[in-house]
């Protein structure tokens, strides 16, 4: 019977001790992420996530220009510019820009397969991937400059913001 209660009670030490670290362990994520916990209750956290986004692009894609939804559209309707999709094969299969290219980020092996790299270095490419919050465009673009193309710019809004806008958009099935 003895060593069942000593069991019992080095149990409850163990517990006592995980309670202990686990409530350390919050007060101090709480304590370093003090300022997102405080946009948070305030209902502003989505704001100041974009913000970071933000601020984190400007450095990590510094070089890669970006265009608006307006620039992108004027961009397709004039038909100089060749649009990529980053997107998995999957999700561009469903639907695209009518017109776009698949070449997705998570395979540029693919890229030798497009044909782009017999491209003029000098063709106009925008490279667009889901939404706002995918940095899949701005990868590929870069990309596409450190490969010598010059006239590379990311959509951001993505093909989301596209299909809102109601333009076109194709299926390869």
């Amino acid at each position: 019977m003895k060593a069942g209660n000593s069991k019992l009670l080095r149990f409850r030490e163990d517990l006592a001790w995980a309670g202990y670290l686990l409530l350390l362990a919050t007060v101090f994520g709480l304590a370093y992420h003090w300022d997102l916990v405080r946009v948070a209750w305030q209902g502003q956290l989505q704001v100041r996530l974009d913000q970071m986004r933000t601020e984190r692009r400007a450095v990590e894609f510094k070089g890669v220009k970006t265009v608006t939804l307006k620039e992108a559209y004027d961009l397709w309707k004039e038909g100089q510019t060749l649009f990529v999709d980053a997107r998995p094969p999957e999700e561009y299969a469903d639907l695209h820009i009518k017109g776009a290219l698949n070449v997705p980020l998570e395979n540029l092996a693919r890229i030798k397969e497009t044909g782009i790299l017999g491209m003029p270095r000098d063709r106009k490419i925008l490279v667009y991937c889901s939404d706002k919050r995918c940095d899949l465009a701005l990868k590929l673009a870069q990309h596409l400059k450190s490969l010598g193309f010059t006239q590379v710019v990311a959509f951001l809004g993505g093909f989301s913001a596209w299909d809102e806008a109601g333009y076109e958009v194709d299926s390869s099935r």
